[in-house]
């Protein structure tokens, strides 16, 4: 339902912990509004530069849509300190293992469910490398999530050389078991993931018939969304933005 001036508004945001892959507590980040509900949730997968400011803006913007939102810190098995060092340390131990985000992400649909406000239905987002994992966990899940969203996701389209220990196997080669319908966002100057990488998500989604939808856009490279960075794109993100709103509204319930 649109949003009219006579409804009240309020929500909650704070930190808190769950029960992440194989049990690890872990740290993640919740907004949610208040009142009755029912409604429908987001898993927010932090992006490349780490569980930062953009990250929980986000979260928030989601719930001031009538999402809840849970984005868990990817990194907090490795410590804490400042955002750029959880990173650096991350990348340094060769990188958060694939099958570890996953999990993280399914246990943090778990926790939208248990909440008494939830519609039960749950989707899932990501940015830049987070759209990597977004793809990554819609494919490596199964009856967990209702929609997916893979802003730009660099490395779904994996040479078998770039392969690691943590990213074992390209997301592109589990495209069969796509789980839910998927949203794809792109900008067609973009390097990571260049437009015929997203020609060859692309032909692999049609290959196996899946429900998805792919969006690109003139005039914008990566992260096009950051409105902090000189990557800003205003139509391009506000356009995408648009793209978001309806793509889950029909498929989580959530505001068009």
């Amino acid at each position: 339902m649109p949003y009219t001036t006579d409804k009240y508004q309020g929500m909650i945001a704070e930190t808190i912990t769950l029960r992440g892959h194989d049990g690890d507590v872990i740290h993640a980040y919740s907004a949610k509004p208040l009142g009755p509900g029912p409604f429908p949730g987001i898993v927010l997968i932090p992006h490349g530069p780490g569980w930062d400011e953009f990250n929980k803006e986000t979260a928030r913007r989601f719930a001031h849509h009538g999402y809840m939102v849970v984005c868990p810190d990817i990194w907090c098995r490795l410590g804490h300190g400042s955002v750029e060092d959880m990173v650096a340390k991350g990348r340094a131990t060769g990188g958060l293992p694939d099958v570890q985000v996953v999990g993280d992400a399914a246990a943090s649909a778990a926790v939208i469910r248990s909440q008494p406000t939830s519609n039960g239905k749950v989707g899932v987002i990501g940015f830049c490398s987070g759209g990597r994992l977004t793809y990554l966990t819609a494919c490596r899940t199964q009856g967990v999530f209702n929609a997916a969203v893979d802003c730009w996701g660099g490395n779904v389209v994996q040479p078998q050389q770039s392969l690691t220990l943590a990213q074992p196997v390209a997301p592109l080669d589990y495209t069969k078991d796509l789980s839910c319908p998927l949203l794809g966002l792109f900008g067609n100057d973009d390097q990571n993931p260049p437009p015929a990488a997203v020609d060859t998500q692309d032909a692999e989604l049609k290959k196996f018939n899946k429900q998805y939808e792919f969006h690109r856009y003139p005039g914008a490279g990566h992260g096009f969304f950051y409105y902090d960075r000189p990557m800003f794109r205003q139509e391009q993100a506000l356009d995408g933005w648009k793209k978001v709103w309806a793509f889950f509204g029909k498929h989580l319930g959530g505001e068009v």
